[in-house]
């Protein structure tokens, strides 16, 4: 077949083209095809370098700059559903991860650099940020909550609500949102 070099052709693509991944994308990874988007917990951290009102007005997440809040931002991926908890209060969004998680001075939102929205955190400089498109986020006075109720909460930035019923039921109603059809 190399002798015939040039004159070669395929008409056809083939009865399975679409299980294998398309051309040019070596360098990145696609979703649905290297990874499926999930549903987590993220553990918004309000302090001296979050804040939930940042994070809310202008759109996005962040973690520290070391392990384990750096791994743990570094593994969310675009389409990844995140629903934010705010210690002592409850659950205060639902959100679609837009972009992979860089360090702040890197990362642009509505098309200006984040630091350049004027964020309450002054001391945010060494965090990394992904930015979010909240589907549904309320004030921190209105955070969603119920005791006793069997919800999930850890001291981790991020866990997966994969086999958290409750909450997930918990959050679709709080929220008014289908967390299957945001994760399609």
């Amino acid at each position: 077949m190399w002798k015939l070099g040039d004159r070669l052709s395929n008409v056809a693509s083939g009865h399975y083209a679409k299980k294998f991944r398309p051309h040019n994308t070596l360098h990145r990874d696609l979703l649905g095809f290297d990874y499926e988007p999930g549903l987590y917990y993220y553990n918004v951290g309000d302090g001296p370098t979050r804040n939930w009102d940042d994070f809310r007005t202008i759109g996005f997440i962040s973690a520290g700059n070391r392990n384990p809040w750096l791994a743990a931002i570094l593994r969310f991926n675009p389409g990844d559903v995140v629903a934010a908890y705010l210690k002592g209060r409850g659950f205060v969004g639902i959100g679609l991860v837009s972009d992979h998680a860089r360090p702040v001075a890197e990362v642009i939102i509505k098309g200006k650099r984040l630091l350049d929205h004027n964020p309450r955190c002054q001391q945010m400089h060494t965090e990394y940020a992904a930015p979010v498109k909240w589907i549904a986020a309320v004030k921190r006075d209105q955070a969603k909550w119920k005791r006793k109720a069997g919800l999930f909460t850890t001291q981790l930035v991020r866990a997966s609500l994969d086999s958290q019923p409750k909450t997930v039921k918990f959050l679709e109603a709080m929220f008014n949102v289908n967390i299957d059809d945001l994760l399609k």
